[in-house]
Order: C-alpha cells, then sequence, then structure tokens
C-alpha cells in the first residue's frame, strides 16, 4: 500500500499593523497580504487575532453596527481568497447575540469554518470576558491526511486550555496561534520559552502570529515565529516592524492519533490549494538569531508606540517642554527618531530658578538633533502671579504653591501653542516621578501623550546613554546624563531633596506597584521601614494625580492605568 506523502505548506505569516475600527485600511494590509502570497505561491496565509477589527477595540464591540461592519469587511475579505487558504481574526456573533474572538479559515472564496477563542484573559490589561463569550469546541483544519490545529492567543497561554490536555499530544502536526500579545520587557523570550515548551509537549511545529503596532499605552511588539516539534526556530519575524514573510515546512501525512481530540471542530481544505510549484520571489526566510537587548527592545517600544499614537490619532508634529534635563531629552530623542526631525519643536521656558547650564543644555540638545526650538522666558508671567497672590499669601512661607505656579505656567505655554498649530503636546514625565506625585497637575502633566510614562528613572539613565552609542558622537550632552536631577523651581533644588536615590526608589517601586507586595515583605527584605512606609503613602495618595495623566506607553509588566486600577478613596495602606 502506498504510503501518504508528506504535506509541503508555504505560508506567508502577516505580520501587520491594522487601525482599530479602520476597516477599509485593514482590509487593504490584507489584501495586499494576498497578492505578496499568491506571488510568491504561497498556499496558507495568516494573520494577527482580529485583525479585521484591530486589537483591542473595547467598548466599540457594544455597538451593534461596529460589529455588523466588522462581519460585512470579513466577507469582503474572504470573497479576494482566489488560490489560497487564510486564517483571519474577527468578531463573530451567535443567533442569541453572544459576541465571540474569533477566526474565519477561508480557502478559495469559500469559508470553510471559524473557530472560536476557548480561554478568554480577563487580568492585566485584558477585558475579554467584558465583552465576548467562550468558545467550546477545539479546531482541526484537515488538508488531506494531515492535521492543523488552530488557536488564539490566551489559548496556548491558560494552563486548562485544550492544548496542554493528556489527549492533545500527537494529535496535529502543526498548531496554530493568532495573537495580540502586548509588550513589555523580555516579553519574547517569554513567549519563544512557552511555545517551545508547547512544541516539545505535544510533538508538533507551532507557528506563532503576533500583531504589530501601538494602540494607545500598548505595544504590540510582532516577533512571529515558526518552530518545529523539536523546539528549533525555522523562522522569526522581527520585533516591532512589520513582516510579509514567506516560509516553508513539510508536515508528516502518516496517520496522528486515531482520535481527534475531544469536543474537536473539524474542516477539510481542499488539498489541490497546497501543491508548491513557484519558487519565492526574493529572499527566502530565516530564522533571525539576533535577539534584542533590554535596552533596545524598550526604546523600539517607545519609538513604536509613539509614531502610532500620533499618526493614527492624525497628528503630524509634536511640541515638548525641553528643560535641560534627561527626561525631556530622552522624549526628544524618540519623537525624532519616532516622527522626523521636522516634525518635532522643542519649547524652552526658562525661570529664575533656571541655572544657565541646563538652559545651555537644552539648547544644546535641539542643536543636536536638528529640531525647533522656541524660547518663552516665563519670569514676567510667575511675577505676575506671585503680585496676584501677594495679599492672599502674605505672611506664608513659600512653597509648593509657588513652585507648582511655575510648572503650569509652562503648561499653559505648551497647551496655547498645540491649540494654535495643531500639534501634539508630548509630557516628559517618568514612572519613579508618577508612581511618588512627584509632577504637578497642569503643569508638567499637561499634554496629550506620555512617551516615558512606565519608565522608570534608573531606566531612563540607561536608555539614553544607549541612544547616544547610537551615533559617532553623543546626542544627548553628557552634562544632561551627569547632572544631579532637578525641578529647578526653587534655589538649589533636586530630587534626592524629597526623594532617595531612584536606584532605590526603583527597586521599591518595582517591588510594591508591579509584584503587588506588601509593605512589611519589602521591609523584610530590607527596605528601611521609615522609608518605605513613607513611599507606599505617597504611591498610594497620588491615585487621583495619575488617573488624570495623559496615557502613556506600557513597557513593564505592571504598568499604571489598565494594568493597575487602585481606587482614589481607600483607607487601606497595604502594611501585612
Amino acid at each position: 500500500m502506498k504510503s501518504p506523502q508528506n504535506l509541503k505548506l508555504r505560508i506567508l505569516m502577516a505580520q501587520i499593523n491594522p487601525v482599530v475600527g479602520d476597516f477599509a485600511f485593514n482590509e487593504t494590509k490584507i489584501l495586499e497580504a494576498f497578492e505578496v502570497a499568491r506571488r510568491n505561491g504561497a498556499n496558507l496565509v495568516t494573520f494577527p487575532e482580529l485583525v479585521i477589527t484591530g486589537y483591542p477595540p473595547e467598548d466599540l464591540l457594544l455597538k451593534k453596527h461596529f460589529v455588523e461592519a466588522n462581519r460585512r469587511s470579513l466577507l469582503r475579505v474572504g470573497r479576494e481568497t482566489s488560490k489560497i487558504c487564510a486564517i483571519v481574526g474577527f468578531v463573530d456573533r451567535d443567533a442569541s447575540g453572544r459576541l465571540y474572538n474569533a477566526a474565519a479559515v477561508f480557502a478559495n472564496k469559500k469559508l470553510l469554518g471559524v473557530y472560536r477563542k476557548n480561554n478568554l484573559p480577563n487580568y492585566g490589561v485584558f477585558d475579554e470576558k467584558r465583552y465576548f463569550a467562550e468558545g467550546d469546541k477545539n479546531f482541526i483544519m484537515e488538508i488531506g491526511s494531515a492535521r492543523v490545529g488552530l488557536t488564539i492567543c490566551e489559548d496556548i497561554w491558560a494552563k486548562e486550555s485544550a492544548v496542554y490536555h493528556a489527549e492533545y499530544p500527537g494529535s496535529v502536526a502543526l498548531l496554530i496561534n493568532i495573537s495580540a500579545s502586548p509588550y513589555h520587557i523580555g516579553k519574547q523570550k517569554e513567549r519563544e520559552a512557552l511555545v517551545r515548551k508547547l512544541a516539545l509537549r505535544n510533538r508538533c511545529a507551532v507557528l506563532y502570529q503576533n500583531l504589530v503596532g501601538g494602540q494607545d499605552e500598548l505595544v504590540f511588539d510582532g516577533g512571529g515565529l515558526l518552530m518545529d516539534a523539536s523546539g528549533r526556530i525555522l523562522a522569526k519575524q522581527e520585533n516591532f516592524l512589520e513582516s510579509l514573510r514567506v516560509v516553508e515546512m513539510e508536515l508528516s501525512s502518516g496517520k496522528n492519533k486515531k482520535n481527534y481530540p475531544k469536543n474537536s471542530q473539524v474542516i477539510r481544505v481542499p488539498k489541490n490549494l497546497f501543491e508548491v510549484k513557484t519558487p519565492v520571489s526574493g529572499s527566502r526566510s530565516r530564522a533571525i538569531d539576533k535577539n534584542l537587548g533590554k535596552d533596545e527592545e524598550v526604546y523600539r517600544a517607545l519609538c513604536l508606540g509613539t509614531r502610532d499614537y500620533v499618526h493614527k490619532n492624525g497628528f503630524k508634529k509634536v511640541l515638548i517642554g525641553l528643560s535641560g534635563g534627561i527626561d525631556s531629552a530622552l522624549v526628544a530623542c524618540v519623537a525624532v527618531d519616532a516622527l522626523g526631525r521636522e516634525n518635532v519643536i522643542g519649547v524652552t521656558m526658562p525661570s529664575r530658578y533656571t541655572s544657565r547650564e541646563t538652559k545651555s543644555d537644552a539648547l544644546r540638545l535641539a542643536k543636536n538633533l536638528g529640531i525647533e526650538c522656541l524660547e518663552y522666558g516665563i519670569e514676567s508671567l510667575f511675577s505676575g502671579y506671585l503680585k496676584l497672590f501677594e495679599k492672599t499669601f502674605k505672611g506664608l512661607a513659600s512653597g509648593a504653591a509657588e513652585e507648582n505656579l511655575q510648572a503650569r505656567i509652562r503648561g499653559n505655554i505648551l497647551m496655547a501653542l498645540s491649540n494654535k498649530f495643531g500639534h501634539l503636546v508630548l509630557t516628559t514625565g517618568n514612572k519613579s516621578e508618577l508612581a511618588t506625585g512627584y509632577c504637578t497637575l497642569y503643569g508638567d502633566m499637561a499634554g496629550g501623550f506620555a512617551v516615558i510614562k512606565d519608565v522608570p528613572k534608573t531606566i531612563v539613565f540607561s536608555l539614553s546613554r544607549y541612544r547616544n552609542s547610537l551615533d559617532k558622537s553623543a546626542v544627548i550632552p553628557e552634562s544632561i546624563i551627569q547632572r544631579p536631577p532637578t525641578a529647578e523651581l526653587r534655589h538649589n533644588q533636586t530630587d534626592q531633596d524629597t526623594l532617595p536615590p531612584y536606584p532605590l526608589l526603583d527597586g521599591f517601586l518595582e517591588g510594591y506597584v508591579e509584584k503587588q507586595l506588601s509593605t512589611s515583605h519589602l521591609i523584610r527584605n530590607g527596605v528601611p521601614a521609615p522609608l518605605a512606609e513613607k513611599l507606599t503613602r505617597l504611591v498610594d495618595l497620588n491615585e487621583y494625580k495619575r488617573r488624570q495623566a495623559p496615557p502613556g506607553i506600557k513597557i513593564t509588566p505592571r504598568a499604571f492605568g489598565k494594568d493597575r486600577r487602585m481606587p482614589i478613596t481607600h483607607h487601606f495602606r497595604g502594611a501585612h
């Protein structure tokens, strides 16, 4: 008896950057991928999770006409699948009106089946149970005598998922996972480890297809990969870049297990679509050996998140208040690398407390970056405010009110320029400051997007050194990096007048905010008790400020905002 031949797959992995709710744009991206697939003789095209709508669509899903528009878009895309098979993420609805995070499988213009995601994430930045019902079936594509499993994102992360049941190993030759997995530091290594574990456990190849692009505070870093059953990476897509990559593999057509996994929906894909004849146009896919270092991956994430937030929201140019400090210097570098120097405008606003060094450093940074720099001295405005409050403040010591007036004057100037010219203001506060409230509402917090909102101060320093390493000469003047951080809102002020040294502060914040450890736990592990109690109080009491901050790019496992949702009004201090 003649044994069945192995199935040869040529797959186009479409790592694309859709826009939430822009169906026409997303369709165009998908159809471009189809054309590349046909040109290269690819017989299967994989797209990220919810590629039709963009991810996450959030409460747009509560609009019935949005869901209907998504369905119409899917059908238009399906009509363009001549001579190819495509896996397309979309929002499905059943007869009772329940919604599902789903994937449609089209082949040669026909809808062969729909898989509904079984495991819904409802933690961190994910709210899928707010919108979707869970599917209850495994999904198997049968191509000749070869089997291909299909899953969506959380289906390979959840321990209770069917892919970790005892019956699954050996049931498919290839497991495909389409995903919208957001970035945080080290996430790509986590994914690769997970996919390798899954491949080895189930004795099958795994294709992982991720989304790329920025969406509000989230950055999706791509990094799609194809791994064989031995855990060897056959191909890997670059992080933070769109990629249409053709990969080839052979699937064993020998019999898998006699029985499918329980509750399996099986569809049959015409095998004649999988005859590979034409050569690949251009260079073949190959594994990418380079792993990004921590600073490089964070910097790329900041650039991608900034570029997409600015462009997807219809802005072209941005404004940045340049203080001569390291935070605004880093934000300016990110903005220039993301948007181009011609689209970045620096604004320096010296006061009576601004030193010659910081003022000259702000101007030198602007020159090094080649950006326009506007200068507005705020002394007359500040003096006018002090005159205004002279009687009311008489006999009271100068303090935070007077200091914050300067920050708010600067915020007014930036927002006036924004209103007049339609440019977006990028704020420059970092995570360490936002955590402790070392920032001014309606002052340095005024703006449309907070680029380094989730970047601790210690990482701000390392990113600044990394950025300087990319050019022959330092873009950020060394004096900016070496100078003790200061808000310059009073004479001889430094951040450490109020805050502990940043390495100590960031270590505490990692434990208290990101790992959610108690104050007493941190004290037992070496944080001085008075300092731990002070910092706990600062973090807890400044939730009201964080609620009023602009969105910013998530780069840590637990960012302020969607990741960490604390009540403003509460009396629990978490001491034990």
